[in-house]
């Protein structure tokens, strides 16, 4: 049956500067909470700009490593991982009870998102640290991976594909370290994203095409012209009676 929304989240309270232009145009958000980028002040702005346009709130943890933006895999103990996501989680989800807010979902970054989707062990202190939290939410992850596989029982899964990035044929995302990692062109971006949501299907960087079936899509907001990308697939949906999701 042809879906009639479709859902589309972002990574904010980065740092960036578009955040209050890319708010309206999306369906959930996920707040960088303290590792990779974050605090308290801005956790609650961007918090408060998504009960603003009516967006879902999501807790966006890291390795603790802000130098690297997250983007890097760091050395550190088992428990101060675990301990770390679990506190970038609450202290989140703190501050969305004080405005009288709930998270709606909780989505890893960066490197420990790649981690996550290929590495047992990371998978695992990901998932006992969501548990310990008792918050009892759904973690966007990508189909297939080594979380989804562990957490099918345990924790409520949301499959997740990137409107702008390359992916591989194993469906793991082409390294940022590549030229064509990212996708930037706006059609090129409504292309790669319509594929997935009307046909199912991702068109790897080779040209081959992989079955899928995500729930939900990001683009990175730090995508150059990802303001200018929201508003032409807003519009482009918009032409086809197809809407943006909302709470």
């Amino acid at each position: 049956m042809f879906r009639k929304q479709i859902h589309i989240n972002c990574d904010l309270g980065e740092g960036g500067k578009y955040d209050s232009q890319l708010m309206p145009l999306i369906s959930a958000c996920n707040i960088a909470c303290g590792g990779h980028a974050g605090d308290v002040q801005s956790m609650t702005k961007t918090l408060l700009l998504a009960k603003q346009h009516k967006v879902q709130i999501g807790a966006h943890p890291s390795y603790p490593d802000k130098e690297n933006f997250g983007r890097h895999s760091i050395k550190i103990s088992e428990q101060q991982l675990k301990n770390s996501i679990k506190d970038q989680i609450l202290s989140l989800n703190k501050i969305a009870m004080e405005h009288g807010e709930k998270l709606t979902h909780i989505k890893p970054h960066g490197a420990l998102y790649n981690d996550a989707a290929k590495d047992k062990n990371i998978a695992e202190i990901v998932l006992q640290a969501i548990k310990d939290c008792e918050l009892n939410i759904p973690i966007y992850c990508p189909e297939n991976s080594i979380i989804f596989q562990l957490s099918k029982s345990n924790i409520p899964m949301v499959f997740e594909a990137f409107a702008d990035r390359n992916y591989n044929p194993d469906l793991s995302l082409v390294s940022r370290s590549n030229s064509n990692a990212l996708i930037i062109q706006k059609e090129a971006v409504f292309k790669h994203l319509f594929k997935m949501f009307n046909e199912g299907k991702i068109r790897c960087e080779n040209g081959q095409e992989i079955k899928v079936n995500p729930d939900t899509f990001c683009l990175h907001s730090d995508t150059p012209n990802s303001v200018e990308i929201l508003h032409f697939i807003a519009e482009k949906f918009q032409k086809i009676n197809i809407k943006i999701a909302k709470e």
